[in-house]
């Protein structure tokens, strides 16, 4: 179980402190999936980057199956349990595909397996595996291929930052099927940052993250009919500029 209690992180503009995000607590049970959405800026993402060590916290603490993960770096972070894709994946020029899986997967792997995890998320492995993680690749594709990283090796829970941006809707549907396959196998604990109805909808629980903080939590049944007006997938979640914050 992933306990987060009384996270804060503030940053420094002109000598004054700034919260970004503010007071959050949340857990996350075993084999659960939580989906945190909510207006553009209000603190998801970087919600996420806190998990992961990316970003230091002003104060609180993360607990993963009681391990205080509070003051570990990001390395020590991944090797207790915590998979992260980033929203906008880095590039790694000079770095094939197929040597990023052995990578992330911490060992050398079959070319079956390596096939297996990108065609799990949209990609013909024979035309991927030998290519370089560098700027030839759309940012679709080096979203995908990141996901297929974290898919490489098993975790405790894993931290997606908007899987859907970037990706095609075929694309998007093979992804959606890879996170209900491994939402129904309940090994591992998921929480995934996003707009997308349909990920929504998956979810056990719905987090609601506005200006910081955490407007609203419960299970699906409950956030759903808050969260969107009717069938159309009108969503209530309005950004400042009085857009549709959940990107529909």
């Amino acid at each position: 179980m992933l306990s987060v209690t009384h996270l804060t992180y503030e940053v420094s503009e002109d000598r004054v402190n700034r919260e970004i995000v503010k007071d959050v607590s949340f857990t996350v049970g075993d084999g659960e999936m939580l989906v945190i959405t909510g207006p553009n800026g209000g603190g998801k993402s970087t919600i996420a980057k806190l998990l992961m060590g990316l970003e230091e916290a002003a104060s609180g603490t993360i607990l993963l199956d009681g391990r205080d993960l509070t003051p570990l770096n990001v390395n020590e972070r991944a090797q207790a349990g915590i998979g992260f894709a980033f929203q906008q994946p880095p590039i790694f020029k000079g770095m094939t595909i197929e040597r990023l899986l052995w990578l992330a997967a911490g060992e050398k792997l079959p070319e079956s397996v390596c096939c297996k995890l990108l065609s799990g998320v949209g990609l013909c492995a024979r035309e991927y595996l030998k290519r370089e993680v560098d700027g030839t690749l759309s940012g679709g594709e080096r979203k995908r291929i990141e996901i297929a990283t974290v898919l490489a090796k098993p975790h405790k829970i894993c931290i997606f930052d908007e899987p859907e941006a970037g990706i095609d809707l075929w694309s998007f549907a093979t992804l959606v099927e890879q996170f209900e396959k491994i939402h129904t196998e309940k090994k591992e604990s998921l929480i995934l940052i996003s707009h997308q109805e349909r990920i929504i909808r998956m979810a056990d629980r719905i987090m609601v993250v506005k200006d910081g903080k955490v407007e609203s939590i419960g299970t699906k049944e409950e956030m759903l009919p808050k969260l969107f007006t009717d069938e159309s997938t009108q969503c209530t979640c309005m950004d400042e500029k009085g857009g549709n914050g959940c990107g529909a």
